[in-house]
């Protein structure tokens, strides 16, 4: 992976844990502006990979006229022109191309303001849990006059939901730790998943118990004493990039043996697991609960 894509995920995993460790206890749903678009939005722009993701997978893909900076999936928004992301949407160029619905974070306040000034719909989305994500297709669906193929894919995404859950069924529920992000190397500044939001919820589905999920945040920067006390049975543990090879992951797996006595440890059950598909909460989900599921429950893939 060449070091732009590298950057461009990095910001996508540090957005994410923006978003998420300002979350407060009750996530929101997304919902659109009070201003709707005419009729099925046709020239869109999409500051949330997420929702970018969705609407391609519902066939809005051609309305969508420009994305965020942190865009890579699916291949063709790398043609699109980019816009800004989270803390830095470029306001003058998103109004200089006349959209008609713009994709926001709940957070971007200031944004929105400007854009129901100049009286552009918007989406107003807030990550939330795994029940949270199939309602967006919908609604989606509905703003682009994709109804029909919104229903398709939400019933496509419950049922690969549910072979997953089946699988894991009736089995031990390991303690399991989801780490967000790290320094490189290194276990200072670990964001792991707390017990709340749809990485909460994935865990959950995959059939592990969150070591954090008595803590209601979607995000928890934990300590190396919290990790010692809560000593998780498995570690999965989330990096930037499509693939590494593999003294790259043997060397971030090395960095948890300073914690030699926390069980996943001790028990060589550490998985590095590599992509940006792991922590986008759209059509890829089945994707995420599947590489969670394999390595809480190894044994029921076998």
């Amino acid at each position: 992976m060449d070091a732009r894509s590298q950057r461009l995920i990095a910001g996508l995993f540090a957005a994410l844990t923006v978003v998420l460790r300002g979350a407060g206890d009750a996530p929101r749903d997304a919902q659109a502006s009070a201003m709707q678009p005419r009729g099925p939005a046709r020239r869109i722009i999409s500051l949330v990979p997420a929702l970018t993701e969705v609407l391609f997978a519902i066939g809005a893909g051609p309305q969508v006229m420009a994305v965020s900076n942190f865009d890579e999936h699916p291949p063709e928004v790398l043609k699109l022109p980019k816009v800004g992301a989270l803390l830095d949407p470029d306001t003058e160029r998103i109004l200089s191309m006349r959209p008609d619905l713009v994709m926001v974070y709940g957070s971007q306040a200031t944004l929105k303001g400007q854009l129901a000034r100049a009286r552009v719909a918007t989406f107003d989305y807030s990550h939330g849990g795994l029940r949270d994500i199939m309602p967006v297709f919908l609604q989606l669906g509905d703003l682009t006059g994709h109804r029909a193929e919104a229903v398709t894919r939400v019933h496509d995404l419950e049922s690969k939901l549910s072979v997953i859950q089946r699988r894991v069924a009736n089995r031990p529920r390991p303690k399991t730790l989801l780490v967000m992000g790290r320094e490189p190397q290194s276990l200072r500044n670990l964001d792991a998943s707390g017990g709340q939001g749809f990485l909460h919820d994935l865990v959950q589905l995959a059939g592990g118990t969150n070591v954090f999920g008595d803590i209601k945040r979607q995000a928890v920067r934990a300590s190396t004493e919290m990790l010692l006390v809560r000593a998780p049975d498995v570690i999965v543990d989330l990096h930037y990039g499509e693939s590494a090879n593999a003294e790259q992951a043997a060397e971030e797996r090395a960095a948890w043996q300073r914690l030699g006595s926390i069980p996943a440890v001790r028990n060589g059950r550490i998985h590095v697991i590599y992509g940006d598909y792991m922590v986008v909460p759209g059509p890829r989900i089945a994707d995420a609960a599947q590489s969670l599921a394999r390595a809480i429950h190894p044994e029921a893939f076998d």
